[in-house]
C-alpha cells in the first residue's frame, strides 16, 4: 500500500485509531458519547479537505460527540468490515451502533448539522432515554407497548432513525410484515440510508426469503451429495437462516465464497452483508463472520 506521513490528531476530542483499540475507543465508548469514525488515507485529497473541517465541528460541539481517524493503509481489515469502498467515508457511532454516515467531502455547513445532530442524541430532552425504554419493551416481547413508545417517539422527532427502525422491527416481531414494508416505503429522506433503517430494510429482506426457503434436510443433503452445488449450498443457507440458525447460515455462506467469490455475481458476499446488517453491529456472530469474511477478501 501507500506510505504515510499522517500526523497524530492533537486535540482532545480526536485521536487516531487502529484495530487493536477500534472496539474500545469506537464501540465501547460510544455507549456514553456519539463516536464519528473518519475513514481516510494521507494519499487522498478530498480526505485533507474534510478531516480538518470535521475536526474543526467536533471541536466546537466541546466534547458533546468525539471523533476518531482510522488510516485506511493501516488498518484494511476494519475498512473490510465496515464496507468501506471509498475514501472520505464517515460513520457515526451511538451505543454501540452506526447511525448515520456519508461518502465524500462536505461543506462545514452541512459537517457542522451532522455534528449537532449527533450531540443531539446524547441530550435530547429525553427522546433517546424512551428509545431505549422501547427497546428494552421490544427485547422483552412486549411489541404492542414497544410500537406505540417508538410511535411517540417519532410524533415528537419524526426523523428519528433509532425510532423508526425500533417501529419497523416492532411490527415485524408482531407478524406485520405489509406494515413494516409501507413504513419502510415512507421512510423520511434524511435517514433512509441510516443504519437502524437499513437493519430492518435487510431484515425484511430476509423475511421475504424465508418464505421461499426449501426443506432443510432435502437441501442439506443436495449439498452432502454435491459440495460444488453452489446454488444448493446457497439455498441452504436460507433455510439455515430461515430456520433461526444465523450463524450456521453464515458459515454455509463463507465456504460458498471461498470455493467461489464469484459465483452469481457475488451472490455470497451480498448474502452475508444482509445477514450483517440485519444483525447489530457487536453481535457476536457479525464480528466474527465479518472478521473471517475480510481475512478471505485480503488473503
Amino acid at each position: 500500500m501507500f506510505g504515510t506521513d499522517a500526523k497524530p490528531a492533537h486535540s482532545e476530542f480526536v485521536k487516531d485509531v487502529t484495530e487493536a483499540n477500534f472496539m474500545a475507543e469506537v464501540v465501547d465508548k460510544s455507549m456514553a458519547v456519539p463516536v464519528i469514525v473518519d475513514f481516510w488515507a494521507p494519499w487522498c485529497g478530498p480526505c485533507r479537505q474534510l478531516g480538518p473541517a470535521l475536526e474543526a465541528a467536533v471541536n466546537d460541539a466541546k466534547g458533546k460527540v468525539v471523533m476518531v481517524k482510522v488510516n485506511v493503509d493501516e488498518n484494511q481489515m476494519i475498512a473490510g468490515q465496515m464496507r468501506v469502498q471509498s475514501i472520505p467515508t464517515v460513520y457515526a457511532f451511538w451505543q454501540g451502533q452506526p447511525v448515520d454516515g456519508f461518502q465524500g467531502a462536505l461543506p462545514a455547513s452541512e459537517l457542522k448539522k451532522f455534528v449537532e445532530k449527533l450531540s443531539a442524541m446524547a441530550g435530547d430532552g429525553g427522546l433517546a432515554d424512551a428509545v431505549a425504554a422501547a427497546e428494552e419493551m421490544l427485547a422483552e416481547g412486549a411489541a404492542v407497548d414497544a410500537a406505540e413508545t417508538f410511535a411517540a417517539i417519532l410524533e415528537e422527532d419524526p426523523e428519528n432513525a433509532e425510532a423508526y427502525g425500533g417501529l419497523m422491527r416492532a411490527h415485524l416481531a408482531l407478524g406485520n410484515l405489509e406494515q413494516a414494508e409501507q413504513l419502510l416505503a415512507a421512510v423520511p429522506a434524511k435517514i433512509a440510508t441510516a443504519a437502524p433503517v437499513e437493519a430492518v430494510r435487510a431484515q425484511i429482506a430476509l423475511t421475504r426469503q424465508a418464505e421461499k426457503a426449501g426443506p432443510l434436510d432435502i437441501l442439506k443433503a443436495a449439498v452432502e451429495a454435491d459440495p460444488n452445488d453452489h446454488q444448493a449450498r446457497f439455498d441452504y443457507a436460507q433455510a439455515l437462516h430461515a430456520a433461526g440458525q444465523v450463524e450456521e447460515a453464515v458459515d454455509q455462506l463463507l465456504d460458498l465464497f471461498r470455493r467461489d467469490r464469484e459465483w452469481n455475481e457475488g451472490a455470497a458476499k451480498t448474502q452475508l452483508f444482509t445477514i450483517f446488517d440485519a444483525l447489530k453491529a457487536n453481535d457476536p456472530i457479525a464480528v466474527k463472520g465479518r472478521r473471517r469474511l475480510s481475512s478471505m477478501i485480503f488473503a
